[in-house]
């Protein structure tokens, strides 16, 4: 059973969220509901962004939508300094028996093909010359594109929970856990501030975050074009400076510009979607538009994603439902408030397809779904509908694992006053060593 502090800090969270979904369903909208939008509320907790590189880490926030509140934080990790890892002789896949330590058999179980072994990559720490390069302050500004010299990672969408209500990409915990996943995974983690309901309903954070993964695709095409006008008069992989870049692409293409951060150390052909909660509806979402629009998103490319508890609901209850709906945190009639909130009266439904992912006729056929590791706890009501999910999907052949936490609740790698519990850091470690199966290069091809 989860803890004593556990139980008391449940009590005293539902008591206040319950109290700001019933104040909000209470508020009626303007007449001209807010289009802008908002990405965080006022009484969330919020972490500046830092661009010199604290506790391994270094972060910036970007609003790439001039016509709403879309913003994404951008979590560099330091690695990203090292020089590019050295390609050996192609290596013969592992097997995909079922390997599982210990200690993990000890602290979850698991649903589904599921080979924890890690691949192993050199996480050589060391800078060179011509690669950092920071202001007086220690801010770290990125560089050019120049592929001689520069490390490149994969990137992973994040996609925060809140009911679809609250929390945000720069809220202190959601902070701390994309830090921590940045860290141990080796990844550049785009958090994404898509808007919030009840000012924006539904679908406006699913185009959000379809938007995100639309602006990568494009920051890479302008990365590709920089080069190239770079090649013209300096060489093939010359450098040049960051007014140069800007100046020739607003020339060129018109008011856009090249994140130097992303162009110099992302590698959109290894992007990972992870979402928490509602965000995992989200993420699942953004897989499902991915895999319709196919080579359209090139050179971007969803290899796999991970569901933490997602936010999924119906309206023939299942028996966690049943017998976990007034459980720790989350509780049931809560969230069917937030889905009131997020809905549009006329489509209020609880088999909607934005909560039901197992709806008839759903688009694109889920055998085209990318490997997709789903992460449940042993006291959410919302547990069957995710691990029902998860067998819809290795039913059609799709790599989809299940890792059950005991003990757990809802959000409890995520929520401030459950992440540095050793449960939160297994989690983190979990996600990490299945991600690395698919993000891992073994001579420019993935290593499943």
């Amino acid at each position: 059973m989860p803890s004593l502090a556990v139980k008391l800090n449940s009590v005293f969270f539902k008591f206040l969220f319950k109290q700001r979904l019933q104040n909000r369903i209470q508020t009626p909208l303007n007449e001209s509901p807010n289009q802008y939008g908002i990405t965080t509320r006022p009484e969330e907790s919020v972490s500046a962004s830092n661009p010199s590189f604290t506790d391994g880490v270094a972060t910036k926030d970007i609003h790439i939508d001039p016509f709403t509140a879309l913003s994404i934080r951008i979590f560099l990790p330091e690695s990203s300094l090292s020089p590019p890892e050295q390609t050996g002789p192609k290596t013969k896949p592992k097997s995909s028996q079922q390997v599982y330590p210990i200690s993990l058999i000890q602290r979850r179980k698991s649903y589904g093909l599921l080979n924890m072994e890690a691949p192993r990559n050199d996480m050589r720490r060391s800078s060179f010359e011509g690669l950092d390069l920071r202001s007086d302050n220690n801010a770290y500004q990125g560089y050019a594109p120049s592929p001689q010299n520069c490390k490149k990672l994969p990137i992973m969408l994040q996609f925060h929970g809140g009911g679809w209500v609250s929390g945000s990409n720069d809220s202190v915990a959601n902070d701390f856990f994309c830090r921590r996943i940045a860290k141990l995974c080796d990844v550049i983690v785009v958090a994404v501030g898509y808007r919030l309901a009840p000012e924006n309903k539904y679908p406006a954070a699913f185009e959000d975050g379809l938007k995100v993964l639309h602006w990568l695709g494009k920051q890479a095409n302008l990365a590709e074009c920089s080069k190239s006008m770079g090649s013209g008069a300096r060489g093939v992989g010359a450098e040049f400076t960051k007014a140069e870049v800007q100046r020739h692409i607003v020339d060129a293409i018109g008011a856009s510009v090249v994140e130097p951060w992303l162009a110099a150390h992302g590698d959109l052909s290894r992007c990972v979607l992870l979402g928490v909660s509602c965000g995992a509806n989200i993420a699942d979402y953004v897989a499902r538009k991915a895999v319709e629009a196919g080579k359209l998103f090139n050179p971007v490319k969803v290899v796999a994603q991970v569901l933490m508890y997602p936010f999924f609901i119906g309206s023939v209850p299942t028996e966690s439902e049943k017998k976990l709906a007034n459980t720790y945190f989350y509780d049931k009639e809560m969230c069917t408030l937030a889905w009131k909130l997020f809905l549009p009266e006329e489509e209020l439904s609880l088999d909607h397809p934005a909560g039901n992912p197992l709806i008839l006729d759903r688009s694109p056929p889920l055998k085209l779904m990318p490997p997709t590791l789903t992460i449940v706890a042993e006291h959410d009501w919302m547990r069957d509908r995710a691990i029902a999910y998860s067998e819809a999907l290795r039913n059609v052949n799709v790599v989809a694992p299940v890792l059950e936490y005991k003990d757990a609740v809802h959000e409890f790698a995520n929520l401030d006053i459950l992440l540095k519990t050793p449960q939160a850091q297994a989690c983190a470690e979990d996600i990490v060593i299945w991600v690395k199966k698919y993000i891992s290069r073994r001579d420019n091809e993935f290593s499943y």
